[in-house]
């Protein structure tokens, strides 16, 4: 079975990788030529074009950022797969458009699968995402030994479900996030110490995967470009416009929307972007303060650390690369309650 790739950012490049390294015929293209030559020397083959890609594959794998750059290239993509092909769209995209571009490629006799993934770059490295698959059974089947390579498979209902079920677990993971920050804003003012803090919600009503995922990787003070403010602001309005659809209330989520659209227009400034480069390669110092933390927290396996939360230093100390992080909508409060004792 000839596989294509087209779309290999930091999660995309990595499931491409796990799919070459397999053994697999796998065709890839990126707008960025450094990542298909990185994809190459992985045992991929370059593609000139998406649309050459398309032409020349019996399943094509899009990860695409949003719906914008999906609505832009699908068409011609679609147009270009030879009928027969199978085409599985991970990225995380509105489901109206998704079931529209599906029309167009099943008119040409291609079948079509939603499967937006969770588990961050860390999953994607070690095939360990959960995928979200909505669509025919048959055609899951098909691509099974395909999508089994990247990480655990739920079958989500027909054709658009996987986009669904993908957004409503962004939209607990916010809320959580959201809450989280506050509270331990509020227990540290109120004279409790983080690891205090940190102890009890574990071992409490307050446990969940948000709380064991992501405030170690606020205290240990990782950095990660892989969950931008912007990528996290594109899937609360997802949230918001399908809550529209369904005529459904969402007064929490609302707010939650307010205070992360709130941090990008505060920390994502235009043209900011170039520094992203330059920065990633910078070796960070982490303050005493900080080591001590880490190390009271013990046990914590640094890959786990690693994700949008991971950037969350204040204003004067941070850079281009960390001002895009949407964490800052409610850790550097954190932090800076932290500094005030």
């Amino acid at each position: 079975m000839r596989l294509g790739y087209i779309g290999l950012g930091s999660m995309g490049g990595a499931m491409a990788r796990n799919l070459a390294v397999a053994g697999h015929d796998l065709t890839v293209y990126d707008l960025d030529p450094a990542r298909v030559e990185d994809l190459v020397a992985s045992g991929a083959r370059a593609a000139a074009s998406g649309q050459e890609l398309a032409g020349g594959v019996d399943v094509l794998l899009t990860s695409l950022p949003g719906p914008h750059q999906a609505a832009a290239a699908m068409p011609g993509l679609i147009d270009a797969l030879s009928p027969g092909a199978t085409w599985v769209d991970m990225t995380t995209n509105d489901r109206e458009l998704q079931l529209e571009l599906a029309r167009r490629a099943q008119a040409r006799r291609i079948a079509v699968l939603d499967a937006p993934v969770t588990g961050a770059i860390d999953g994607a490295r070690t095939g360990n995402l959960t995928i979200f698959v909505g669509g025919s059974g048959p055609v899951i089947e098909q691509v099974r030994p395909y999508l089994e390579l990247l990480g655990r498979i739920i079958p989500c209902g027909p054709l658009g479900n996987g986009n669904v079920v993908k957004l409503v677990t962004n939209q607990i993971w916010f809320i959580n996030a959201a809450a989280i920050g506050e509270a331990l804003v509020l227990g540290k003012k109120a004279g409790v110490e983080l690891p205090v803090l940190w102890e009890a919600m574990k071992n409490s009503v307050a446990d969940s995967f948000v709380t064991r995922h992501d405030v170690p990787s606020i205290f240990a003070g990782h950095y990660d470009p892989s969950f931008t403010l912007d990528l996290c602001c594109k899937d609360l309005g997802l949230i918001a416009a399908m809550s529209e659809t369904t005529q459904t209330e969402m007064p929490m989520t609302r707010q939650a929307q307010e205070r992360f659209e709130a941090a990008r227009s505060t920390w994502l400034r235009p043209g900011r972007t170039p520094g992203l480069q330059a920065d990633r390669g910078r070796k960070r110092r982490r303050s005493p303060r900080r080591r001590r933390l880490a190390q009271t927290l013990g046990g914590l396996r640094p890959h786990r650390r690693r994700f949008a939360f991971e950037r969350a230093w204040p204003p004067e100390s941070r850079g281009a690369l960390h001002s895009q992080s949407w964490a800052c909508a409610w850790a550097s409060p954190i932090i800076s309650a932290g500094r005030s004792r």
